[in-house]
């Protein structure tokens, strides 16, 4: 009995981790086309102010308004979150 209570335990966990591994494949996010790499590209060179080679809170908030749409366009722009 003992050993029935074990296999089950254990081929639940390896279900369950078997599960999230794959929910985990499907949050990867798609690989940049060579447009919006030309496009982050300027756009950092732009506007990185501390030249580290991101765009942090305040630079993009000193974007223009034409190149936020820019960005946003070729869906370079950061997810909004949702409210809980």
């Amino acid at each position: 009995m003992k050993k029935l209570l074990f296999i089950l335990s254990l081929t639940c966990v390896l279900a369950v981790a078997a599960q999230a591994q794959e929910k985990k494949a499907e949050a990867k996010k798609p690989a940049m086309t060579e447009e919006q790499k030309t496009l982050r590209k300027a756009m950092t060179e732009k506007y990185d102010t501390n030249k580290h080679g991101k765009l942090d809170k305040e630079e993009r908030a000193k974007m223009s308004a034409e190149d936020k749409a820019k960005m946003e366009k070729a869906g370079l722009t950061r997810a909004k979150k949702k409210a809980e």
